[in-house]
């Protein structure tokens, strides 16, 4: 899955893949200007989902067991 997702941001533009002929042999990838562009204009959604994570696993948790619970 991890493979076919960094093709799929390869073939957007957002990385480049640099394919090294040594044993064994060895990928390495880097971000575009697109792809560094993309990292600035996410950074925002980042930081709030750090932020919030004690939140949102708080809020889950009180789903899942409202789910768990019987019907009434």
């Amino acid at each position: 899955m991890l493979t076919v997702t960094l093709r799929d941001l390869e073939r957007d533009g957002i990385l480049t893949r640099t394919v090294r002929s040594v044993m064994p042999a060895h990928v390495s990838y880097e971000l575009t200007s697109m792809g560094r562009a993309l990292r600035v204009a996410t950074a925002p959604l980042l930081e709030w989902s750090i932020a919030h994570l004690s939140h949102i696993g708080a809020a889950r948790a009180a789903y899942d067991a409202r789910s768990a619970a019987p019907p009434v």
